[in-house]
């Protein structure tokens, strides 16, 4: 039996990553912008592993440790998206309606700013476009977004009262990650300018809600 009397265990913080982790995550986010970088501009039947190794500064067998295929190889930079929109969402004000939610996250994490976020819009259009030339690269896109929508579960969950597992929640995640998807997707293959992902995120969030809303 455990002794009352004994103190309470002191909770364990999760431990910072070791400078050997993060070298490691900036050797890979390095080689995912370059490759990104090279698929924009050359596409990818013109971007070989060897051009993204050469590109990022790292031997042919460094970038085979870190990832499978070239087309893997822009994974990190696609999922550094989805990852920025679900922590805005998660970070969101107790009590704030989960439309509201949904569209503030998104639009906070698809509006330009100076350096490399406004960068990472720029190769994701061109990421995007690249695509349907190439099967391997749309594979990578659809697996970020189908890793997204499981982390978005529980997110949703929180602020809906939902179950994390439950039918409802799993519903909500996959439509809130397909109306952001459609709306990068959209915005990728018009030419407007970067401001508008995040005009279409709004009107893909609010088209999908439309049935759900209260009348004006």
């Amino acid at each position: 039996m455990p002794d009352p009397s004994a103190p309470s265990p002191t909770p364990t913080s999760p431990q910072s990553p070791s400078l050997t982790e993060r070298r490691k995550a900036a050797t890979q986010q390095e080689i995912s912008l370059a490759a990104a970088r090279l698929f924009a501009e050359h596409g990818a039947e013109g971007t070989t592993a060897e051009d993204i190794a050469r590109t990022s500064g790292v031997s042919l067998r460094t970038f085979y440790r870190y990832f499978r295929t070239k087309e893997d190889a822009v994974a990190p930079l696609l999922a550094e998206g989805s990852r920025q929109w679900i922590e805005l969402l998660a970070a969101t004000a107790p009590g704030t309606p989960p439309l509201t939610a949904l569209l503030d996250s998104a639009r906070a994490s698809l509006t330009p700013a100076p350096g490399r976020a406004a960068e990472s819009l720029a190769w994701t259009r061109g990421l995007l476009r690249a695509m349907p030339d190439d099967p391997a690269l749309r594979d990578v896109w659809h697996r970020v977004h189908h890793d997204a929508e499981a982390a978005l579960r529980p997110v949703l969950a929180g602020l809906t009262g939902l179950a994390a597992e439950g039918l409802e929640a799993r519903l909500l995640a996959a439509a809130a990650n397909t109306a952001m998807r459609v709306a990068v997707e959209s915005w990728a293959a018009a030419d407007t300018p970067p401001t508008a992902a995040a005009d279409l995120a709004d009107t893909t969030f609010r088209r999908l809600a439309g049935p759900l809303l209260p009348p004006a």
